[in-house]
């Protein structure tokens, strides 16, 4: 039997390009959905078009001024980003294109400082600009800080490939520069390969030269020695050989992976307000059916009614509908746990039933008001545990509709809510009464 055969970086890119397709193009998600991640679905459109035109993006990050912007310059040889002394000059993502070897695909992005004022704004574009980058480059200038340290943390957590890059190696002696990468290589461990932590001078600082001419007169100068990123830009070259096809389809399958998170959850957020939305009002539709109707046995059935319209709704808002028939089984189960479990709700519901066939005047509204009110509560307990049942895909869960029933009413606030159901009841009412 033949070996199976490594997938290659082109086979991961296609799998990583449907995955992102099918996201944008899943017509199920509500358009209310699609409003609130705007901005998600943006940066999966731009992934996407990452993929499809073979672009890489390698971005840099760091604390401000510790030569970000300096180095990319370096590995462009020329000046695209600035460098301004001053704190806060890149305030927004930048970036440029490589045009270097086979680089016509590569992109370099320059990110705002990790300790910049304002800081949030800046460190969620970091983290944005993280999380679709390919390779990021860690820039220090001396030993790790802890806050160097939580940040690389961070950005390791959203981050495919991470190379961490000790710059001004010029200000240090020999000897400096080996304890540095000495103590680096410790405080990184497990976060970063040792391989894969460099030294680099991006803008290396003036230096007095003393030139002698022929006649033994001397001159002093000033020059500014050659940027040395060789070393960085060898090994950024072998990680996008080796790697560069394969780290571009896992950046993009995280992103996927996050971006699908983040939709779930906001589709489940709609589906309970919405969801709530139909509980409430087939609650006061039941209440004041209730509360109108003097006829015990009426009232039971009409509940059963309402509660079952009610179930076979909250079946379509989370996409899986079921027949009256499946409504009314569902509705037994249901009724079976709140039997058990409120017995003593039932009995006021018909004592009040009674009460109120006999009852005249303002007795008449406020028993009739009671009797909604307890109806409105009984159907909230119902709708709440459909909710739960249609929200697990149609099922009870390990503890079955008794831990779930028992749940919802341990949860609740039943004088607040018997409260509340009365006077809207009642406010409803009056006019008819």
């Amino acid at each position: 039997m033949p070996e199976p055969q490594p997938v290659s970086g082109d086979t991961h890119l296609a799998l990583a390009r449907d995955s992102l397709r099918d996201l944008l193009d899943d017509h199920r998600v509500p358009s209310a959905v699609r409003a609130t991640l705007a901005d998600e679905y943006q940066q999966l459109q731009l992934l996407l078009e990452k993929i499809e035109h073979g672009h890489i993006h390698i971005a840099v990050f760091g604390r401000v001024s510790v030569g970000k912007s300096a180095l990319l310059n370096a590995l462009l040889g020329e000046v695209r980003f600035s460098t301004s002394p001053l704190h806060g000059e890149t305030t927004r993502a930048a970036h440029a294109q490589w045009q270097e070897y086979d680089a016509g695909g590569v992109f370099l992005i320059d990110t705002p400082g990790i300790n910049e004022v304002a800081g949030e704004a800046r460190e969620q574009l970091a983290h944005d600009v993280a999380s679709r980058s390919d390779l990021v480059m860690f820039v220090v200038d001396g030993d790790i800080t802890e806050s160097e340290l939580k940040a690389l943390r961070q950005v390791k957590g959203v981050a495919q490939r991470l190379v961490l890059v000790l710059n001004k190696i010029d200000r240090y002696s020999r000897d400096e520069r080996q304890l540095l990468l000495t103590t680096l290589r410790q405080r990184t461990e497990g976060l970063i390969r040792p391989q894969d932590i460099l030294t680099v001078a991006a803008q290396p600082a003036e230096r007095i030269v003393i030139l002698v001419d022929a006649d033994g007169n001397e001159t002093e100068t000033r020059r500014c020695p050659a940027p040395d990123v060789g070393a960085l830009r060898e090994r950024i070259w072998d990680i996008l050989k080796a790697e560069g096809k394969t780290m571009a389809a896992l950046n993009a399958g995280l992103f996927a992976g996050r971006f699908s998170d983040r939709l779930t959850h906001e589709i489940i957020a709609i589906r309970r307000e919405l969801a709530e939305k139909v509980v409430r009002n087939y609650c006061l539709v039941k209440g004041v059916a209730v509360a109108l109707n003097p006829i015990p046995v009426a009232d039971i059935l009409a509940a059963v009614a309402t509660d079952a319209a009610m179930v076979v709704h909250l079946s379509r808002v989370y996409g899986l509908p079921i027949s009256r028939g499946e409504a009314g089984s569902l509705l037994k189960t249901i009724f079976t746990q709140l039997v058990f479990l409120m017995g003593t709700v039932w009995s006021m519901n018909l004592l009040a039933a009674a009460l109120k066939g006999v009852s005249m005047g303002l007795s008449t509204v406020v028993t009739a008001g009671a009797q909604g009110a307890v109806a409105w509560y009984g159907t909230y307990v119902v709708g709440k545990a459909a909710e739960q049942y249609f929200a697990r895909g149609k099922s009870w869960g390990e503890g079955g509709p008794k831990r779930v029933v028992r749940e919802i009413l341990d949860s609740l606030d039943r004088d607040s809510l018997l409260a509340q159901a009365r006077d809207d009841i009642l406010a409803r009412l009056k006019p008819l009464l």
